[in-house]
């Protein structure tokens, strides 16, 4: 089981909620406020080009 982060810019109320977990080549995202929702899996080259313009 991957470690969850949740995003140092989510607030307990706030509408942006973000969780996300490393696992060997993949990086999956989600909805903090909806953990069995779906999730969105990056290659980790993908993770770093979207991180890399915040």
């Amino acid at each position: 089981m991957a470690l969850i982060e949740k995003s140092s810019r989510s607030t307990p109320d706030g509408p942006d909620c973000v969780e996300v977990a490393a696992t060997p080549g993949h990086i999956l995202v989600r909805d903090s406020k909806n953990p069995d929702g779906p999730r969105l899996t990056l290659a980790p080259t993908a993770w770093a080009a979207l991180t890399s313009r915040c």
